[in-house]
């Protein structure tokens, strides 16, 4: 079955990675960058290895980023003023085939290990199910 991994994080959190801290999100240092790249690359090294990973990615930051609506009329509506800026959203996920939810949450588990510098807040990791197409009939 597949499973979907996923870490929150905010505009502070990207922030803090390039040096400017925030509440609950303390500058990083090289060294702490270092650390975070190298257990992620091991964790994605030793996830291909045992065939589960089917794919991994880290997202950029949340001012990157954009929201589309619509308006009154339907019409889409696109705005890049803030969407995920002010709260926590997606920051990185993985997409695996494991035996079962069990393992998912294993995997997660040591997700939740990744080193982060003392004081930075270390949300949970999130395991979802990708679900099956459901029945048309």
């Amino acid at each position: 079955m597949k499973y979907m991994l996923m870490i929150q994080g905010t505009q502070g959190d990207y922030d803090a990675m390039t040096g400017t801290s925030a509440p609950g999100a303390p500058a990083w240092t090289k060294e702490d960058l270092q650390a975070m790249v190298g257990f992620m690359r091991k964790l994605n090294e030793d996830l291909g290895a045992s065939g589960e990973l089917v794919d991994g990615q880290g997202l950029t930051a949340p001012s990157d980023g954009g929201l589309v609506t619509a308006d009154e009329d339907g019409r889409p509506v696109v705005s890049k003023n803030g969407y995920g800026v002010e709260q926590p959203v997606i920051v990185g996920y993985w997409v695996l085939e494991c035996r079962d939810f069990d393992r998912a949450a294993e995997i997660a588990a040591r997700i939740h290990q990744c080193p982060v510098p003392e004081g930075s807040t270390n949300p949970p990791v999130i395991v979802r199910p990708i679900g099956e197409e459901p029945p048309v009939d």
